[in-house]
């Protein structure tokens, strides 16, 4: 299940272990705020552990109300106060629920490997869908640098996940950056807030810039890792 630091589960290394050096002062602030907030969450969902709610049930709900909030945002032309607020409302809850999940995992003991797949393939589906229909308001605006940075910012995110699920199946750390899940989340809404106003293409923007950043990040610091492996062998 999802944790609020990124939407692929903590796996545990296996054969290489690098080094920590490599790991900068911004990335060890980030691993503990994270750290603190599963903390937090796990504790919270102790009680709800107790029922039969699952942590699959938490991720389909997480998903379908994304998945309803691009559908808003998509008529927003209609009425931009209306469906754009909406519209972020459901993917901000969708998205709080998907956290939700990993914590609920965690406090019940309910994990699953087939879970954590699902819920990993669930995510990059909601976050496409919110995108997608963000670059459809783009579209009806005529604002094709806007439209542009939508798609580079579904791709980005897409390959922000995956640099770190292939760096982790090799056995190495690929969970460097700010670009991920959480970030992009709030950056969406923001942009999904402040749309009525026109406002919507600068958090698409960092959005944009910051997933690949984050993406060129990751892959530099596997880099690093393997000429560590490699100096020490």
């Amino acid at each position: 299940m999802s944790d609020p630091g990124d939407a692929e589960k903590d796996r545990a290394g296996s054969g290489l272990q690098p080094g920590t050096s490599a790991v900068s002062q911004l990335d060890r602030v980030k691993q503990e705020y994270t750290a603190a907030a599963r903390e937090i969450l796990q504790r919270s969902m102790r009680g709800v552990a107790k029922t039969k709610l699952t942590p699959d049930m938490l991720t389909l709900v997480g998903v379908a109300l994304c998945l309803a909030g691009a559908v808003l945002v998509g008529f927003e032309t209609r009425n931009e106060y209306l469906f754009f607020w909406l519209g972020g409302v459901l993917f901000v809850v969708g998205s709080i629920a998907d956290i939700l999940d990993g914590a609920l995992a965690r406090a019940a003991s309910k994990g699953t490997v087939f879970g954590a797949f699902l819920d990993s393939t669930f995510d990059r589906l909601g976050e496409a869908a919110i995108l997608a229909a963000i670059g459809l308001a783009f579209m009806h605006d005529g604002n094709e640098t806007a439209l542009l940075a939508a798609f580079a910012a579904v791709i980005g995110s897409f390959l922000v996940s995956y640099t770190r699920a292939k760096a982790e199946a090799l056995g190495l750390r690929g969970d460097v950056g700010f670009g991920s899940r959480v970030e992009r989340v709030v950056l969406i809404a923001v942009g999904l807030f402040f749309a009525p106003w026109g406002w919507l293409q600068w958090p698409v923007y960092v959005l944009a810039a910051l997933a690949w950043l984050t993406v060129t990040q990751r892959i530099l610091f596997v880099r690093r890792q393997l000429r560590e492996l490699a100096a020490s062998s």
